[in-house]
């Protein structure tokens, strides 16, 4: 049991890890701990593990800093003064900081000369002790928000932290702890590192790690070559060098991955104990016609990963599958065939996507593709058919009642919709196979609603041409199959992809225009995506021209950016330019009622706009053979998948597709590199890689999609995959062999406290 800080136990049957902070550190400490960082707990804080570790005896290099970055760095302060402010009350403190660098630890504690280096000027204002805590020759931790003032870095009323090497703990000389290194923690602006350690420090010595049960088995430790837990958050927390924090960080990364696969394999054990219906299909039936009626082969990835779902839906195990091509691959036929074997089998098959513009699509496209075979019941139907049912959320109140009435009597066997399938009062008949198209605009219980309104496990399909980062991970991890459709049909081009930097090259946008008045002097067709509607009376107003704002933007001290392309601004450019006048163009995005929308692509599809300026409410689905060009300006401004999906709006027909990448941001902006990467490659899985690297995981074990949070401390999916395959292997031996983890309570435990129950609901969804 924890002791208090009076001496006493709690009275509680409590957990070590699960005490209250309070009770050790003080209500002011714990307090500001919860309302910051959600910790409250001992394990949860000793489970907040340093981000990175500095070096004490090197100043970190200011060439590393981005503008507008949080960051913690170490640096030497070479002169500090106040003076009174001219035009209000009040002081300024200047601290000039350096990034001198030094072999020899001890060194940085001497008072000597600056050095070689670049230097930093910290303003502190009505800070009255700064000048006096900062003298010269001081070191010390420095965490603020990077800014440029004059073309210099700079930051400003920065958090500090005096490194002291006078100051050494019980038993560690000088020199050890001048070796030792410093843990920066993921902070906030009112709970900064130092702040953290200090807690931490503070906790260390009082935790009875005697009373915390290792979760690893002995066998698995031992074979891994792992710390002991106590070490290891020692050595975690407060390493006596770089090779102990090393060490400590394998030990909880391994520590991570089983239990995460453990909690992983019972889910999959749970549901294994919970079959659903097998779909085999009919050997007659309307699968049998289709395939007969199509006017061309099937390539060999469509009838590969055919029979890979033929045989899954066939099974009683619920199927979970991502099924992964580039747009035009070909993967709304495979799921339209999978959707025939289970209607076949007498159950129904639901289609969910994204906007009523690409479920409308879905609808028009299945319904032509089957003909008769959609229309049973009606005249001309075929008897032996079913019938296809949109549901959107902007149907009359009529169509709306007659399309719920078909599928809750089981008449409609194909079901294609967005969100509005997942309403309270749409109820299915039997609701066999669920297939989510581009999965990446739904939420993880977004896509869980609709498999809850089967009466037994549905099988699940989702669709993507550039998974999320989240998805990559999941496959990663095994808790998705992967089928993956990597031949294009006979008549696709490929798509040319170019950065234009504006800041770079103004110029450009000359070309950039008149490249759109070529593609339309022969025939084809433009698209131009802004990032934004627009319309907003209180925006600022941009220049006349892209270019224009991008070097209005650069130019500027303050570092202000241009404000975001509109769809409306972008109109006015357009209608602006001496090229490309005489053009039709058109405005499309997500505020234009249905019908209006619906009109406008069925214009476009049809040649009579040219050019058609919008949103991305043109991401997935619209299908415009003769598009062939398509401009995104400010493309930094979307993320990869987005940007993937958008170029794969063109070049569907039989003309090469050209993207144009726009931005006015400059070449350093760390956004930039994202626009090279998708400029790069057109293959979705190593887009979705490079988005992984860059974004993280987002949140395995939740429903986060990208990398503001990750229940994922140490792990990295990609980074990990082999120590993630053996831990696997583990967790599938031990909970073979104690499904319930009797034989392991500290094994049950740990996972317990890593999952909480919402978190350990995730693990099935895909």
């Amino acid at each position: 049991m924890a002791r208090s800080q009076g001496g006493g136990a709690f009275p509680d049957p409590v957990s070590e890890l699960d005490q209250p902070l309070a009770r050790l550190l003080g209500r002011t400490t714990a307090d500001q701990l919860a309302r910051q960082l959600s910790v409250s707990t001992i394990g949860q804080l000793l489970d907040h593990f340093p981000r990175r570790y500095m070096p004490r005896g090197e100043l970190t290099p200011f060439s590393e800093l981005r503008f507008d970055q949080q960051v913690t760095i170490v640096a030497e302060v070479v002169h500090a003064s106040t003076r009174q402010m001219r035009s209000r009350r009040g002081s300024i403190t200047d601290v000039v900081i350096t990034d001198r660098a030094s072999s020899d630890p001890l060194r940085l504690f001497a008072d000597d000369d600056p050095g070689p280096g670049r230097t930093m000027r910290l303003s502190f204002f009505n800070a009255w002790t700064a000048a006096r805590d900062l003298p010269p020759g001081t070191h010390a931790l420095f965490s603020g928000k990077v800014g440029v003032y004059n073309g210099a870095v700079t930051m400003t009323n920065p958090h500090y932290a005096i490194l002291d090497p006078d100051a050494p703990e019980a038993g560690e000389t000088a020199e050890e702890r001048a070796g030792r290194p410093i843990p920066i923690y993921p902070a906030t602006a009112k709970l900064t590192t130092d702040k953290i350690a200090r807690a931490v420090h503070s906790l260390l010595p009082i935790v009875d790690f005697g009373a915390v049960p290792d979760p690893l088995p002995d066998g698995i430790r031992e074979r891994e070559g792992l710390m002991g837990l106590e070490e290891a958050y020692w050595q975690v927390h407060r390493p006596r060098d770089t090779r102990a924090h090393g060490e400590a960080r394998r030990r909880f990364r391994y520590q991570e991955a089983f239990l995460l696969q453990c909690a992983l394999a019972r889910r999959r054990a749970e549901l294994a104990a919970h079959p659903t219906t097998a779909r085999p299909g009919a050997p007659d039936g309307m699968l049998a016609q289709f395939d007969a009626g199509l006017p061309f082969e099937l390539t060999a990835g469509q009838r590969t990963v055919g029979e890979e779902l033929a045989a899954e839906l066939a099974g009683t195990h619920p199927m979970n599958r991502l099924l992964q091509g580039d747009v035009g691959s070909g993967k709304t036929l495979v799921a339209l065939r999978a959707m025939l074997q289970v209607v076949d089998s007498g159950a129904q098959a639901a289609l969910l996507a994204p906007t009523e513009v690409l479920a409308a699509q879905h609808h028009g496209s299945v319904v032509r593709s089957l003909g008769p075979l959609a229309q049973a019941g009606l005249l001309g139907g075929d008897p032996d058919g079913t019938q296809v049912v949109l549901l959107t959320g902007s149907m009359g109140a009529a169509a709306r009642k007659r399309a719920l009435l078909r599928i809750a009597s089981g008449e409609a066997g194909i079901v294609i919709g967005t969100h509005a399938l997942l309403s309270e009062v749409v109820q299915f008949a039997d609701l066999g196979l669920v297939v989510v198209d581009e999965q990446h605009r739904f939420g993880v219980e977004q896509r869980d609603r609709l498999r809850d309104k089967a009466g037994c496990p549905p099988h699940l399909l989702v669709m993507t041409a550039t998974p999320i980062p989240r998805t990559v991970a999941m496959t990663v991890f095994g808790d998705l199959d992967v089928s993956v459709l990597d031949q294009l049909p006979a008549g696709r081009q490929p798509i040319a992809t170019h950065t234009v930097g504006l800041v770079e090259h103004p110029g450009w946008e000359r070309r950039l225009w008149r490249r759109a008045r070529e593609e339309i002097d022969a025939g084809r067709q433009v698209y131009v995506v802004a990032p934004k509607i627009g319309d907003d009376d209180d925006e600022p107003r941009p220049h006349a021209s892209l270019a224009e704002s991008a070097l209005a933007a650069a130019a500027d001290d303050e570092e202000t950016e241009a404000p975001m392309a509109s769809v409306t601004w972008l109109a006015e450019v357009v209608a602006a330019e001496p090229v490309l006048a005489g053009v039709r163009a058109e405005v499309l995005h997500g505020r234009l009622d249905t019908d209006r929308k619906s009109r406008l692509m069925e214009e476009f599809a049809a040649g009579g706009v040219q050019l058609l300026v919008c949103t991305t409410v043109v991401e997935v689905g619209v299908d415009v053979p003769n598009a062939t060009l398509m401009i995104i300006v400010d493309a930094d401004r979307f993320g990869i998948s987005q940007l993937h999906q958008l170029r794969g709006r063109i070049g569907r027909g039989g003309h090469a597709g050209t993207c144009l990448l726009v931005t006015r941001r400059p070449a350093e902006h760390p956004s930039r590199e994202r626009i090279e990467v998708v400029a790069g490659s057109t293959d979705g899985f190593e887009l979705a890689r490079a988005d992984l690297e860059l974004r993280r995981e987002g949140d395995i074990l939740g429903a986060a999609q990208s990398g503001g949070r990750s229940t994922l401390r140490l792990l990295r999916a990609l980074d990990d995959a082999e120590l993630i395959e053996r831990a696997r292997r583990d967790a599938v031996t031990i909970l073979g062999e104690d499904p319930q983890l009797l034989e392991h309570p500290e094994l049950a435990e740990a996972i317990e406290r890593y999952l909480d129950p919402d978190a350990e609901a995730f693990l099935d969804r895909g």
